[in-house]
């Protein structure tokens, strides 16, 4: 489909991997002596980046022996943390082939490759059988899509019964719409927000029970004075994934996030949900 070529265009710009290495060559890591924590600056391409992600995993109960569901799975830091924290198996799924190629060669680097993979694919369509995962989480990738129906309802799928679901997304708020460019999105043509309570009527209706669902905005809005505070001391930002991915239009699109978070444009928020038993 078009729309799919143009959201992964957005991502890819080609020479990712060759880039990461400049950037971390940069930041003094030796190439041979990767580690997630070096990493983890640019592999965490979501809002508020490793700090967002270890809020996640603190919240949820995971076991050696899960297989876990990383929709929308990037260049694969989150998938790496949780397997490496919880000892679990991580699949992950997205759109961008150069994203997925890119992950597997950091996951091979840091020696995770017998616990985390990655396949190229949609996620309306996901290459995977019924009731695959005890859990699934996504970060920062369903604005990206416009059919939110068929997304809940192929996660649903995808999980045994019972299994968690936990969303960390960018809402629609309530004054206006945004500017473009954002960090998922080069136009309005590509993003597709929903509001918070649009979101938890979609995840109901597709067999989901909602355990908790809240914005986010205070702690997106400390982080980004925080990482301000830092670059006007002369010092790099905790979360250059942006940089890394965008390049040239990456700082036109965070100023456009956080004037659309501090006008209520947009609002981050976080759902756990279980899929009903029956």
């Amino acid at each position: 489909m078009k729309s799919d070529l143009d959201i992964s265009s957005h991502y890819s710009r080609g020479d990712l991997l060759d880039r990461l290495k400049r950037a971390l060559a940069t930041d003094g890591v030796d190439p041979a002596h990767w580690s997630i924590e070096a990493l983890a600056p640019y592999d965490q391409f979501h809002s508020r980046g490793l700090e967002a992600t270890v809020e996640i995993a603190d919240r949820l109960a995971i076991a050696a022996g899960d297989h876990i569901l990383d929709i929308g799975s990037g260049i694969g830091g989150p998938a790496r943390y949780f397997a490496n924290r919880f000892g679990c198996a991580v699949t992950g799924v997205d759109l961008t082939p150069e994203f997925c190629a890119v992950a597997r060669a950091l996951t091979l680097a840091l020696g995770l490759a017998g616990r985390v993979r990655f396949e190229v694919g949609n996620a309306l369509a996901m290459p995977f059988p019924d009731g695959s995962f005890d859990g699934a989480y996504s970060m920062n990738v369903s604005m990206n899509i416009a059919d939110k129906t068929s997304l809940y309802r192929e996660i649903h799928r995808a999980l045994k019964p019972g299994g968690w679901l936990l969303l960390s997304e960018i809402a629609k708020g309530p004054a206006g719409e945004l500017d473009f460019p954002t960090p998922w999105a080069a136009s309005a043509s590509t993003s597709f927000l929903s509001t918070p309570e649009e979101t938890r009527n979609g995840l109901v209706a597709a067999g989901f029970d909602i355990v908790h669902l809240h914005s986010t905005l205070e702690k997106a809005l400390a982080y980004g004075a925080r990482s301000r505070a830092m670059v006007e001391r002369g010092e790099k930002p905790p979360h250059r994934a942006v940089q890394l991915i965008h390049g040239d239009i990456a700082t036109e699109a965070m100023t456009n996030v956080a004037r659309g978070l501090a006008e209520s444009r947009i609002v981050p928020i976080e759902v756990l949900a279980r899929k009903r038993l029956s």
